[in-house]
């Protein structure tokens, strides 16, 4: 019976392990620091900012249970729906955009396919906010600023940019299966929702937690449309920033951070959750370009 001899890691290689895992951890502790001092803060028995201890002296849940009762300032539960309600709408119309371009770009075969396909890396080369102008008077000219309508066509009008890592994973499709289909009479339409589509749900999953994920968290757009001060129309973002007003932040500083908290969970649940798909989604995707 013959043992196999595993060849020794020099010395050289193993300080380059740990020093590349000491570096890691450093890095994670940073990052994990203002996470853990929110979380602590929305513990706090006081309602102000308190700086001069890291965790608070007294502790207390009662502000995640007053963050429900709505008052003239706080109306968390409805800025929660009205997030809700709009991520929800973007994030369906943008998966279907992204889809639909993505395999445009992958299957169809079209003079101008390189050239827009140009076009959409170079526009993606530059952030959003450069656009916040002439975004608001498009949107005031056809009277849909301070709507929740207006928002959601600003998360979405554009969506179908992102296209290019859904792109990846749609080439990785069997040709052979879309031309079978194409024999048998199949039109591209059915071609998409009963091949592609099914063979395609890690890059579903990725899609749509992206396509959540950007209206959940965005603040400046949200500021920028929903400008008429009615705070019954605000998403959480703008909400919970209307707390840190120099008037208020000594009173609802406390609740700012229990909301912090509360808006953090559905999405670190729904990520845990398709953690498998994204992680396959993404892997998948940068198999080609």
């Amino acid at each position: 019976m013959t043992q196999t001899i595993k060849p020794r890691m020099s010395a050289k290689k193993r300080t380059s392990i740990v020093l590349h895992n000491a570096l890691i951890a450093v890095l994670a502790f940073i990052w994990l620091i203002p996470i853990i001092w929110l979380v602590c803060t929305s513990f706090s028995a006081y309602d102000g900012i308190n700086t001069s201890t890291f965790f608070p002296t007294q502790w207390s849940a009662s502000h995640y249970v007053e963050l429900f009762q709505v008052d003239t300032v706080n109306q968390f539960p409805t800025w929660f729906m009205n997030t809700f309600k709009i991520a929800c709408a973007s994030c369906v119309i943008s998966t279907c955009f992204v889809l639909m371009v993505a395999y445009a770009m992958s299957f169809g075969k079209f003079k101008a396919r390189k050239p827009l396909m140009n076009v959409a890396v170079m526009l993606n080369l530059f952030p959003g906010v450069l656009s916040m102008i002439a975004v608001y008077f498009t949107l005031r000219t056809f009277g849909l600023t301070n709507s929740h309508l207006g928002l959601t066509l600003v998360y979405s009008a554009s969506a179908g940019l992102g296209y290019l890592i859904c792109k990846g994973f749609f080439d990785t499709v069997p040709r052979a299966l879309c031309e079978a289909a194409r024999i048998d009479g199949c039109s591209e339409a059915r071609i998409f929702w009963q091949i592609v589509i099914p063979t395609s749900r890690p890059i579903i999953v990725y899609t749509i937690i992206n396509s959540f994920l950007a209206p959940w968290m965005d603040f400046v757009f949200a500021k920028m449309i929903l400008n008429a001060g009615i705070s019954a129309n605000y998403t959480v973002a703008v909400g919970l920033y209307r707390m840190l007003d120099k008037s208020l932040i000594n009173q609802y500083f406390t609740f700012f951070c229990a909301g912090g908290v509360l808006v953090s969970i559905p999405i670190s649940a729904l990520f845990f959750i398709m953690q498998k798909f994204y992680v396959e989604g993404i892997t998948g995707g940068a198999v080609k370009g």
